[in-house]
């Protein structure tokens, strides 16, 4: 009696892939659940008119408040004082303690969600006021032009001295030269005078 093969219907191939793709995803599902930040103000590479007040980053999952960390550096990298961070749900927000002048800074998270996994990373925002970049500038310049005056004056009696010095160099020189030229003249009178002695006497 021949043996009949079965072959597999359609839809128990159908029923085969699925079921190998839901394995083959089964990995994945706990990475992407993974904590990550949504949106941030000041936003990354934001060039703001005006110094915030605060920082507020908000995550895809709830933070914990006791493993919640934001800081604030400036271009030097030194670390501007803040206030704790405020934790509400998914999002964490410090107040800045002082004005920002301008400048580029950097927030550094590190924050840790509810089922345990920490995420940290940094962004950096630039504060650009109008108003606070012009003034130290306009203030400059006079002090500048008053500190050159002053230079000036100070160096006016210096430089004529040399020039004063330098005629009253000339007419020593000079009288140096006439009194050399007299002796001289007396010398060879004096010479002249005791040949003709010599002369006589002989």
């Amino acid at each position: 009696m021949p043996i009949r093969i079965r072959r597999p219907s359609s839809a128990g191939l159908v029923a085969a892939a699925l079921a190998a793709l839901a394995v083959l995803l089964a990995p994945a599902t706990p990475a992407a659940a993974h904590n990550s930040l949504q949106t941030a103000n000041p936003a990354q590479d934001a060039r703001l008119a005006a110094p915030p007040t605060q920082i507020t980053l908000k995550f895809l999952q709830k933070l914990d408040p006791a493993f919640t960390t934001i800081v604030l550096s400036d271009a030097n990298q030194r670390k501007v004082p803040t206030s704790e961070p405020a934790v509400t749900g998914t999002t964490g927000t410090v107040m800045i303690s002082q004005p920002l002048a301008n400048g580029t800074y950097t927030v550094a998270y590190r924050v840790v969600s509810t089922d345990g996994h920490p995420v940290q990373g940094s962004y950096s925002f630039t504060v650009a006021d109008p108003a606070a970049s012009a003034a130290p500038t306009a203030s400059a310049a006079p002090d500048m032009a008053a500190s050159a005056a002053a230079n000036t004056g100070a160096a006016s009696p210096t430089s004529a001295s040399p020039a004063a010095s330098a005629r009253r160099s000339d007419g020593s020189g000079q009288t140096l030269l006439v009194a050399g030229g007299i002796a001289a003249v007396a010398v060879v009178a004096g010479v002249v005078m005791l040949r003709r002695r010599r002369r006589a006497a002989s």
